[in-house]
C-alpha cells in the first residue's frame, strides 16, 4: 500500500469526520480531505443555471476526456498489498428480487452523469453512480470529476448529479451536490492512486421545468428570466373587439402579408387571376393565354333590385319588362405570382416559470449501489458510464447519449503511470472513450437486482498496444483508506434544497 510522505515539518489537517463507524476500516493515518460544494442558497441558483431554457446548459456539456497525449503507455507489475481485511456494506434500492438468469445486461437504476463547470468555464459531465448511505444520499464518481487537478486541485463549480440522464431529460430528477469527500492524496498532490470521490446531495428536485406563464406586456417587458412570445391568427370580429378594449389594443395586429406581383403566363408557379372591364375593353381584348386576353364568356346573373341599384362596375345591367334584374359582366385575364394574404393577429406574453418539487433522497427514488474494499483482484467486475470523446487516432464511436459497459477480470498486476502517480491501480480490458470518467466498478452485480458493490471507478484510459485505440481503462485499489473516506462521506446528512426556486 503506497504513503505519500509529507514535508518535513509538515502536519495533516484534520477534518473532524474520522468519527466512530470508522473502526475496522480506517487506518489511523488516514488522510480524508472535504470541500463544500454549495450552500443551501446556491444549490437553488445552481439547480435554475442547469434546468433553465429547457435544460440548456445539460444538453452544452461535453465530455470529460484526458489529451491522448497526457497518458504514457502503462508498465504492470508487481501485485496488490491490502491493507486489513476484505469488508463491504450492502446495497439498497432493490434487494428483495429474486436472481434470475438472463442473457440481457440490465443498467442499474442508479448510474447517471455527473455535471460541472470547470476552471476554464466550460461545461462537462463525468459518469457516476448512487451508492448506499446512512441518509441514500451519496454519489461515487472519480476525484478528478469533483477537483480540477488542472486549476490547483479546486474544486469545480456547479455540480449535480443526474441520474438516468438520456437527451436533456431528467426521468429521476436533478441532485445538487453538497459536500465532497476525497483522499488528502489526491486533493494535495494530484496522486491518482487516490482518483475516487464521494459527494453528499441534496434532495432531487424534480416536476416540471421550465412551465410558460401568461402575463400582461408590461410583465414580460419587467421580467429578467427566461421569456417568449407567441402571435396567433385570430378573425376579423376579433381583431376588431379587441382594438377597441383600451386594456387590451396593443395586442391586436395586422400583418399586411406580401402584394401579388404582376408576371407573364410562363413565370414559374404563376396564377391567373379575373379583372373585370367594360363590354368595349372586352370586345377589344384579343384571345389567347396572355395578360389582357379575354377570360372566358361574359357572365349573365340575375340579382335582386338592392344588388342591381347598389352595383357600380364597369358591366351592362339591364331591366326586362317583367321587372327581372340582371347584370353582365365582363373579364380580361391576369397573371401574378402569389403573395401573402394579410392576418389579423393577438399577440401573448409569456415568462417561463420552474414548477418544481423534492423529488426526495437520491436512494429513495433509484437505491444505492453497495460498496467493496480489499477484494482480491482477477475477479470479475461490470463496469457502466457514458463515453463520447474521441479516440486518440481521432475516430468516435460513442454518442454519450446512452451508458454503455464491460465486463471482465480485473488485472492480477499493478498498473503504472508516472505522469498521475499512478502505481497501484486495477485494470480492465475496456474500449470506451472520454465521458466513461467516473463510472462505477461492481463487483457482484446482480442482473435481476441492478445491484453490486462499487469497487473502483474509472479514472484513467490507455492504449496498450499503441494503435491510436484507448482499449484499457483503470481504477484506484479500494482499500481500507478508501473505506475510511467512504465512511465519513456516508454519515453525512444533506437534506432539502431551501428557498425552492420560482
Amino acid at each position: 500500500m503506497k504513503r505519500i510522505l509529507l514535508p518535513a515539518g509538515g502536519a495533516v489537517l484534520a477534518t473532524g469526520l474520522l468519527a466512530a463507524g470508522l473502526a475496522g476500516t480506517a487506518q489511523a493515518d488516514a488522510k480524508i480531505t472535504d470541500e463544500v460544494l454549495a450552500s443551501q442558497a446556491k444549490a437553488a441558483e445552481i439547480l435554475d443555471f442547469w434546468t433553465k431554457s429547457n435544460n440548456a446548459a445539460l444538453k452544452q456539456a461535453s465530455a470529460y476526456h484526458w489529451d491522448s497525449k497526457d497518458v504514457t503507455k502503462v508498465v504492470s507489475k508487481g501485485g496488490y498489498s491490502p491493507d486489513g481485511k476484505p469488508g463491504s456494506t450492502a446495497p439498497i434500492g432493490e434487494e428483495k428480487k429474486s436472481a434470475v438468469k438472463t442473457q440481457n445486461v440490465n443498467l442499474p437504476k442508479t448510474i447517471g452523469k455527473v455535471f460541472f463547470e470547470g476552471r476554464d468555464g466550460n461545461l462537462y459531465w463525468c459518469s457516476g453512480t448512487s451508492i448506499q448511505s446512512n441518509y441514500r444520499n451519496l454519489v461515487a464518481t472519480a476525484g478528478h470529476c469533483v477537483y480540477d487537478v488542472s486549476g490547483n486541485a479546486e474544486v469545480v463549480s456547479r455540480w449535480v448529479f443526474v441520474p438516468g440522464y438520456y437527451e436533456g431529460k431528467t426521468p429521476y430528477g436533478v441532485y445538487v451536490g453538497k459536500q465532497a469527500f476525497t483522499h488528502y492524496d489526491f486533493d494535495v498532490y494530484e496522486d491518482f492512486d487516490r482518483d475516487y470521490a464521494f459527494v453528499t446531495v441534496y434532495n432531487g428536485i424534480g416536476g416540471t421545468l421550465n412551465k410558460p406563464k401568461q402575463v400582461t406586456k408590461a410583465e414580460f417587458e419587467a421580467y429578467k428570466g427566461d421569456k417568449d412570445v407567441k402571435q396567433t391568427q385570430v378573425s376579423f370580429d376579433e381583431y376588431k373587439k379587441g382594438r377597441l378594449d383600451p386594456k387590451t389594443t396593443e395586442y391586436y395586429s395586422v400583418d399586411p402579408g406580401s402584394r401579388a406581383q404582376k408576371v407573364g403566363p410562363d413565370y414559374p408557379g404563376a396564377v391567373v387571376e379575373k379583372k373585370e372591364v367594360s363590354k368595349r375593353d372586352w370586345w377589344r381584348a384579343p384571345v389567347g393565354k396572355a395578360n389582357g386576353a379575354k377570360y372566358g364568356e361574359p357572365e349573365t346573373v340575375s340579382v335582386t333590385k338592392r344588388e342591381y341599384y347598389a352595383y357600380s362596375g364597369p358591366g351592362e345591367k339591364n331591366v326586362d319588362r317583367a321587372g327581372n334584374y340582371t347584370i353582365t359582366r365582363y373579364y380580361v385575364q391576369q397573371w401574378y405570382k402569389p403573395g401573402t394574404e394579410f392576418k389579423f393577429l393577438r399577440t401573448d406574453y409569456y415568462i417561463i416559470v420552474h414548477e418544481v418539487k423534492d423529488a426526495g433522497r437520491l436512494g429513495d427514488v433509484v437505491g444505492g449501489q453497495g460498496f467493496a474494499w480489499n477484494q482480491p483482484t482477477g475477479k470479475y467486475v461490470r463496469t457502466f458510464g457514458y463515453p463520447y470523446g474521441k479516440h486518440p487516432d481521432g475516430s468516435k464511436p460513442y454518442t454519450g447519449k446512452t451508458p454503455k459497459w464491460c465486463y471482465g477480470k480485473t488485472g492480477a498486476k499493478t498498473t503504472q503511470a508516472a505522469k498521475y502517480k499512478v502505481e497501484e491501480h486495477v485494470s480492465l480490458k475496456c474500449a470506451v472513450t472520454g465521458g466513461y470518467d467516473g463510472g462505477p466498478w461492481l463487483f457482484k452485480y446482480s442482473n435481476a437486482k441492478r445491484l453490486g458493490y462499487v469497487n473502483g471507478v474509472t479514472s484513467l484510459l490507455y492504449d496498450a498496444d499503441g494503435n491510436d485505440r484507448w482499449d484499457h481503462i483503470s481504477s484506484p485499489y479500494f482499500d481500507g483508506e478508501t473505506a475510511a473516506v467512504y465512511n465519513a462521506a456516508k454519515n453525512v446528512w444533506s437534506g432539502q434544497i431551501t428557498p425552492m426556486p420560482k
